[in-house]
């Protein structure tokens, strides 16, 4: 009943995350992106420039044209102002959805046998570290300032045997309930029997 229990695990798994590759009886357990209030954060930055490049707008709009012996601001010169924060608007617009679309891809997948982390820091720039749990010496989660505090964020940090390597998962949401539920999964594989398979 739990070999069956298992594969149904493992097909469903298999249907629903097809981006990550698992072995056989492997099934996600988790599937962790990184806490909504990153994504607040990007648009609220983005809010506050836009709103800015409004008000110089309108500033120049009701600013007339005028000579003087420092500088000539007449329609050609304020036509020019107006295409460049246009210009600016449509970058920091596209910023916004570039650094949204970044941020959304950093994603943490803890299956019952390994840690899948993909991490990407910009447009061409990504990877992917593979984890087994077995050899996981500790798993812990530290919140250094009173903003992580507020919003209940933290970084994931596991530790691996042998080499040493650490590996974190920042801006986590509620991340004391994922590190019970990671810690439980490691304390499984290094306790219990595996077939010979996962414990290559």
């Amino acid at each position: 009943m739990k070999k069956e229990l298992t594969q149904i695990k493992h097909a469903r798994s298999a249907k629903e995350f097809p981006e990550i590759e698992l072995e056989e009886n492997e099934y996600v357990v988790l599937h962790i992106k990184r806490a909504y209030v990153g994504i607040v954060l990007i648009w609220s930055t983005v809010g506050a420039i836009v709103l800015a490049l409004s008000i110089l707008l309108i500033i120049i709009a009701s600013t007339p044209s005028f000579t003087s012996t420092a500088f000539v601001i007449n329609e050609r010169s304020l036509g020019y102002l107006r295409l460049a924060i246009l210009a600016i608007y449509a970058i920091v617009i596209f910023g916004g959805f570039i650094s949204h679309s970044i941020y959304d891809q950093n994603q943490l997948y803890i299956t019952n046998f390994r840690a899948i982390q993909k991490t990407r820091t910009s447009l061409f720039a990504n990877s992917t570290n593979v984890i087994k749990l077995s050899r996981v010496e500790d798993v812990s989660y530290h919140q250094k300032t009173i903003f992580d505090h507020i919003f209940k964020i933290g970084t994931l940090r596991m530790s691996t045997v042998g080499d040493e390597t650490t590996y974190t998962f920042p801006w986590l949401d509620t991340p004391n309930d994922e590190v019970n539920t990671i810690s439980h999964l490691v304390y499984e594989n290094k306790h219990s029997f595996r077939p010979a398979e996962d414990t290559k």
